[in-house]
């Protein structure tokens, strides 16, 4: 995994780009959804030890170098979200809390 915003596989349609969400903003949501099932593949079959390790060790890098995003964070979160039980979904918004303070 190179980043959370250039995951190998997570390349979105030149169509998907020019779309907007209701506010007018440009929507972020659609890549973030993408970028949640290319991880979700490429770490089929991996404990769930190893799938925080690298996602925390990506996101933390990403944080520091600046090419990610609170924004990014929450979209990433939202898009995981729906699909967690009540431990996950704490689980999840604790470390995106810890990213957002790096």
């Amino acid at each position: 995994m190179k980043d959370f915003k250039n995951f190998e596989g997570s390349k979105k349609p030149d169509t998907e780009d020019k779309k907007q969400n209701p506010t007018g903003t440009p929507e972020s949501v659609n890549a973030t959804v993408e970028l949640a099932k290319a991880i979700a593949k490429a770490f089929n079959g991996k404990s769930e030890g190893d799938v925080l390790r690298t996602v925390l060790a990506q996101a933390e890098e990403g944080k520091r170098n600046g090419t990610l995003t609170n924004a990014d964070l929450d979209n990433f979160y939202n898009a995981l979200y729906p699909l967690l039980d009540g431990f996950k979904r704490q689980k999840l918004k604790m470390i995106i809390n810890k990213l957002k303070a790096l």
